[in-house]
């Protein structure tokens, strides 16, 4: 009993006499040294732009319109068309298979204006394609893609068309 007790007093010491140690260069906390405040300007009085919201600039979170931005190419081929259905209306997914390895940002293009012409409802898969990467096995190369219908749109269409560079993909009701 005597034992643990000489160890707990003096491992207590020990511990209490580590208080030197915050203010010198071992302690990690210290390595950096004092933070330091700077006064900014003071803004212009005439400026109305909010200070916390970054001006805007060109990024990928950032969408002027699709037209504009998406350089998408139409896929080789599409291998198939699933339409699955969903609350509000159904989900159109359609799997592809591009010439070359490395297609990416793989989207169903609304053809017609995303409206139905006489009965059937036309996409065409396109992806942003790279022209210098390996051609490379099909498992590879496969791409999926998918798109949202309301019920209202669904209601006009008896026909789901997928069109690819060298083939079309159909589904109907």
């Amino acid at each position: 009993m005597r034992s643990l007790v000489t160890v707990l007093m003096i491992s207590s010491l020990t511990l209490a006499g580590c208080s030197g140690l915050r203010d010198s260069r071992v302690n990690p906390a210290n390595w950096f040294g004092k933070s330091r405040t700077v006064q900014r300007a003071a803004p212009v009085q005439g400026e109305t732009a909010n200070p916390l919201i970054p001006e805007k600039r060109n990024s990928i979170l950032q969408r002027k319109s699709e037209a504009e931005i998406y350089v998408g190419t139409p896929i080789y081929a599409v291998e198939g068309v699933v339409i699955e259905r969903s609350a509000g209306g159904a989900i159109i997914k359609a799997t592809g298979l591009s010439l070359r390895q490395g297609a990416f940002d793989v989207r169903l293009w609304p053809e017609n204006g995303g409206k139905p012409a006489n009965g059937a409802l036309t996409y065409t898969l396109r992806a942003i394609q790279r022209t210098d990467t390996p051609q490379g096995p099909v498992q590879t190369r496969r791409v999926e893609a998918g798109q949202f219908v309301t019920s209202q749109t669904l209601d006009q269409v008896s026909e789901i068309r997928v069109l690819g560079q060298t083939n079309t993909a159909t589904s109907r009701r």
